[in-house]
């Protein structure tokens, strides 16, 4: 099989530029197993076409089978924080979406070892899952540790642009939750500056994790080289 992730949802979506990466070492077989027998049974499915024929949208009540809530998380790197999440709260339903498919890869074992059924796993680009969202359909979505793309000309790549946060804003209902973890100081301060204005609320912004927090290595690696998280949580207006 090939390990290219691929939308499972519009047949021709629109071009936008990808910045990152897709691939990284070589998958071990077991990983290449999660790949082919777990990921197609966890794609995002429930795709109902409305009045208008050129929308499509995904249906979150068929992708977990009843009305639950549903949560989102935007790169879950190898997944802790997603299986973690989705162990803690049993009755709620999260999709993760992640373009590298190393990192597929890794949740998908950690999927299997934590025995989890409430998870959905779209292999790419959020902005493409976020497409076919309904409006209000997401009760809280994380953004934790992501891509930090510290060089000034590459800032515009960061999640928290306008490009991302207007349709994330879209998608998440009045009230909903939104947190974001860095520990990138220049990171945090856009947040700051850029999630607001799409349509948020700061409600949280300090050094001290949430209480359901589980540190992944992201994090790990920022406290070994001396680097301070940071921790923000927004909610909808």
């Amino acid at each position: 099989m090939s390990d290219t992730p691929k939308s499972s949802f519009d047949p021709d979506p629109p071009r936008r530029n990808f910045y990152g990466r897709r691939h990284g070492k070589t998958l071990r077989q077991s990983q290449k197993g999660y790949l082919s027998e777990d990921l197609g049974d966890l794609r995002p499915r429930g795709i109902t076409v409305e009045e208008n024929p050129e929308r499509r949208h995904i249906d979150p009540q068929a992708i977990f089978g009843d009305d639950r809530p549903v949560w989102l998380e935007v790169g879950f790197g190898g997944g802790e924080h997603m299986v973690h999440m989705a162990a803690t709260y049993p009755d709620i339903g999260i999709i993760g979406c992640e373009p590298f498919i190393n990192g597929v890869a890794m949740l998908l074992g950690k999927i299997r070892a934590a025995r989890v059924s409430n998870v959905s796993v779209h292999p790419g680009d959020a902005r493409d899952l976020m497409d076919v969202l309904p409006d209000a359909s997401i009760q809280r979505a994380f953004l934790m540790y992501p891509d930090p793309w510290p060089k000034a000309r590459h800032h515009r790549r960061r999640f928290v642009t306008p490009e991302h946060l207007l349709p994330l804003a879209r998608v998440m209902q009045p009230g909903g939750i939104f947190r974001v973890a860095s520990d990138i100081s220049d990171y945090i301060r856009q947040a700051r500056e850029e999630v607001p204005p799409a349509g948020f609320e700061t409600i949280l912004d300090t050094d001290q994790a949430w209480d359901d927090w589980i540190s992944t290595r992201y994090e790990q690696k920022a406290l070994r080289e001396g680097r301070v998280p940071h921790y923000v949580t927004f909610r909808r207006l």
